[in-house]
């Protein structure tokens, strides 16, 4: 089944250049141009990643994020492209649940590669492995599934990736750079706070496990069992 992305973008020339870089790939793609007009496509269709600007004719696009989050059906990958480029706006698009964050102007090439990333690892069959157990808490590598005192924790792909990443390296430190190589699969100077807010979302969901996770001052973290 060929792949198709929602291009959500009020800027012509912009979501044209976008649908393009896609095409030359042989990915499908559909543009809208505004949170109404996307929202309507959701009801009849979904696509396996959306391209989602945040300054829109109807309204702010982090909306959107948010409700997708929100969805019992499966999980659709965000890649926020906008002209808000500050750390606040970055960090403010992963709390809200986007998969990735890219600042305009941008390079076709980059958001290419990291649109791929992201599908690689949701495409990606789950190997077989045993269940993760820590006192209380127990991570499921097949089911992709996360239980804290029994009770199951709903994570996005990314999060889920990012704690599993942390736990199969117990006791060693992993830096930025390289949790954003083994989680997000390609590592971009100046992204490593995007690590960060990942792991801030995580602690947050994980209540009394965030324990488990450990910063380590100027490297990175560890994952402390």
């Amino acid at each position: 089944m060929s792949t198709h992305i929602l291009i959500v973008e009020d800027e012509e020339d912009i979501a044209r250049l976008i649908a393009r870089t896609l095409e030359k790939e042989g990915i499908k793609s559909t543009i809208v141009t505004n949170l109404a007009q996307a929202q309507g496509f959701l009801t009849r269709q979904e696509p396996d990643l959306i391209i989602l600007d945040l300054m829109l004719p109807d309204g702010d696009g982090l909306d959107l994020c948010k409700e997708l989050r929100f969805r019992e059906e499966k999980e659709i990958p965000v890649v926020v492209v906008t002209a808000k480029g500050e750390e606040v706006d970055r960090i403010l698009g992963f709390e809200m649940g986007a998969d990735d964050y890219i600042v305009k102007p941008f390079s076709p090439r980059e958001l290419l590669l990291r649109i791929k990333a992201i599908l690689r690892r949701l495409q990606k069959p789950p190997e077989p492995s045993q269940i993760l157990k820590f006192e209380f808490l127990e991570i499921d590598p097949h089911k992709i599934q996360v239980r804290i005192k029994g009770e199951s924790v709903k994570l996005t792909r990314t999060e889920f990736n990012l704690l599993l990443a942390l736990a199969e390296a117990r006791g060693k430190v992993l830096s930025r750079e390289v949790l954003l190589d083994k989680v997000w699969g390609y590592t971009f100077e100046g992204y490593a706070r995007t690590v960060d807010t990942h792991i801030r979302r995580l602690r947050k969901k994980l209540g009394p496990a965030a324990k488990f996770i450990e910063t380590v001052w100027g490297i990175g973290y560890r994952f402390r069992s």
